[in-house]
């Protein structure tokens, strides 16, 4: 990190709050269960590397996971990665685990904008997932079947996940602002048996049907047996030319809310079929079991995240970015979750906090880039909202700058547990994260995760300290991908990971340690500049160019130039701004104070629009391709492929 860290922390739990948190409630289970002394959350972060198959056992029994058994053994084959096998006696169900409320509490709150609230109850969600099993259970659903929602983020998918699962089936999801050819590439891959999907959504606003992109997908869907339509946007949307549609209640007509039956699979017995973003070729299929899944979502959640019975849980995401998964495995820790469906711009940058306000979040998650656009939007919730129930804000999606930190806690919240987060899709989860019982230092990800054996690697497999590398996992975990879907040898799972360093987890972040024992994440590594032999993280130059006033985004990416590497900065100006010689200089002036004079880019280029994913993540290495006149494999992966065409052939690249 550039900036200067600070000499105190922007935020601490007094000893009694971080005693009575869940993580200083474990420390003590470990003490006392294992005879061991836990002065302090590295020590007991050692212990759970050092320890595995006794720090997951005690995780088991702390959060209580529910299992028709665990069996004898925790882990067997312990040092192969892959091949590590984690609680291989065990049987168990997901949704068993998430459907542990009961009563006339809430269990889902929701809002689709501004347009819609509804409210479900444990015992209405526990009624609505019972009948909804029995009606694929009557359509053939079983164990291993593939079942697929292209939905938005409503209560109905998360219906539809836990009866698809309460079976044993597989569940995969993506969001409707997919095109069509993206979702094809998905769900063609996987073959699912049955297919939900809503008739439209509200973003912005306005209405988007989803109908007739509906009738594209499921005429190249041949495996699809049932589709279930979810009114959404009107009460009895037209099923004119969908194949095999029914309307979702009339699916349910002949099925009354009982006893919820589950079938109990094993450990590693796939659970969510999640896709990498493919802007650079096909999706690859990622396939994350049952028990690794829950175990770690109720860790990260419990431990890390101080979730508790009655909290109120909220992240903003879509079906289709790994936090929707995230968000929903609340439910097994009696927490209720809250859902948003649509643009959180509309019709104000203030909606998600009224939600919060309304709802009465405990725990508010966001994306990094989405504080920067409110920061810069001048939005100050701390002098508008009641956010007194609030403990704990999660960011993640890209590294959350220290001007990020600064503003949480100066315009949103001054006394919270600010959570920077990173993991990803390939494990549905995190490396390193929020510690409720450790200072929060300005511009840090506080901690390696308990059970994940964290470090950082230089170009020859060496362990470094605080200098800048790749981030591994040396060690195996419950929540490494069981597989990838149609990869019968493990060939492409292996080539994703541990091509690069043998037995070691390669997660393709370019980070460092701290000299607090935290993180800073520079960005991803296959798309870190190299000028002149010296890698550079991305990241480190947008915390730079991102502070001035006239810029609302920046895009980073190195020219093959010269027989060597050139730092090629686009950059969005706000409206009224033009990129004159005057704001070029002070854009690098910026850079060369706040980084350093190898992070200067060659050119600076204003453009109109920058390509991003579906779940609103920039997609360098995307621009990166077409700027050397190489094909972008998956322009369905992109939320706005359009914007590509703005970097083809560009003038100033050529000289």
């Amino acid at each position: 990190m550039s900036e200067t860290a600070p000499e105190t922390p922007l935020w601490q739990p007094s000893e009694l709050q971080a005693a009575t948190t869940n993580m200083g409630r474990f420390m003590t289970e470990v003490e006392q269960r294992w005879a061991e002394e836990i002065p302090d959350y590295a020590a007991l972060h050692q212990w759970s590397v050092n320890r595995r198959e006794d720090f997951w056992t005690t995780v088991w029994d702390f959060c209580g996971v529910r299992a028709a058994t665990r069996g004898k053994v925790g882990l067997r084959n312990g040092e192969a990665m892959p091949g590590a096998e984690w609680f291989p006696e065990a049987r168990l169900n997901f949704a068993e685990n998430l459907l542990r409320g009961e009563g006339g509490e809430p269990a889902i709150i929701f809002w689709g904008e501004d347009k819609v609230k509804r409210n479900l109850s444990h015992d209405d969600l526990n009624g609505a997932v019972s009948r909804l099993q029995q009606a694929l259970r009557a359509q053939g659903v079983g164990v291993g079947d593939r079942i697929a929602g292209f939905l938005p983020n409503l209560p109905e998918t998360v219906i539809a996940m836990l009866a698809a699962t309460s079976l044993g089936a597989v569940w995969s999801s993506c969001s409707p602002d997919f095109g069509i050819q993206g979702v094809l590439d998905r769900f063609g891959q996987i073959e699912p048996k049955i297919l939900f999907v809503a008739d439209g959504y509200f973003y912005g606003g306005k209405e988007f049907d989803c109908l007739d992109k509906v009738k594209a997908i499921t005429a190249q869907l041949p495996t699809v047996e049932q589709l279930i339509v979810v009114p959404y946007m009107r009460a009895a949307p037209p099923l004119d030319g969908l194949k095999n549609a029914v309307l979702l209640d009339d699916f349910l007509v002949p099925y009354t809310a009982g006893e919820i039956e589950y079938t109990r699979v094993p450990f590693n017995s796939p659970l969510y079929i999640m896709y990498s973003s493919g802007t650079t070729g096909a999706p690859k299929c990622i396939v994350h079991g049952v028990g690794g899944t829950i175990l770690q979502h109720l860790k990260e959640h419990q431990l890390h995240a101080d979730v508790r019975p009655g909290d109120r849980v909220f992240f903003f995401t879509t079906c289709g970015w790994m936090m929707w998964n995230w968000l929903v495995s609340a439910l097994a820790s009696k927490a209720t979750i809250l859902l948003f469906d649509g643009l959180p711009a509309h019709p104000d940058g203030n909606i998600l906090f009224d939600f919060a306000q309304e709802a009465k979040a405990t725990h508010f998650g966001t994306s990094a880039k989405w504080l920067d656009s409110i920061a810069k939007a001048g939005i100050a919730p701390i002098e508008s909202h009641d956010l007194s129930k609030l403990r704990a804000l999660l960011s993640t999606g890209s590294p959350l700058s220290p001007q990020g930190f600064d503003y949480v806690y100066e315009k949103i919240k001054r006394e919270i547990h600010l959570a920077s987060i990173c993991g990803g899709t390939d494990i549905v989860s995190c490396f390193m994260g929020g510690v409720p019982v450790l200072p929060v230092w300005r511009g840090e990800i506080q901690a390696p995760s308990l059970g994940m054996k964290v470090e950082v690697f230089d170009s020859n497999g060496q362990s470094l300290e605080t200098e800048q590398g790749e981030l591994v996992c040396t060690a195996p975990f419950p929540c490494m991908p069981i597989g990838f879907w149609n990869d019968d040898d493990g060939s492409r799972y292996h080539a994703a990971y541990f091509d690069v360093y043998p037995n070691v987890w390669r997660h393709g972040d370019w980070v460092s340690f701290t000299e607090h024992g935290g993180m800073v994440v520079y960005g991803r590594s296959d798309a870190t500049l190299n000028p002149g032999g010296v890698r550079i993280g991305t990241a480190e130059i947008y915390r730079q160019v991102e502070q001035l006033e006239e810029v609302l985004e920046g895009l980073v990416i190195g020219q093959q130039w010269d027989s060597d590497t050139r730092i090629i900065l686009f950059v969005i100006l706000r409206e009224g701004y033009s990129l004159d010689d005057d704001l070029i200089g002070r854009i690098k002036h910026k850079i060369r104070t706040g980084a350093s004079p190898r992070h200067l880019p060659a050119k600076v280029l204003q453009v109109s629009d920058i390509p991003r994913t579906v779940n609103g993540k920039i997609t360098e290495m995307a621009v990166t391709e077409v700027i050397h006149g190489r094909e972008v494999k998956n322009r369905e992966a992109l939320a706005n492929p359009e914007a590509l065409e703005l970097y083809k052939n560009m003038p100033e690249l050529a000289e």
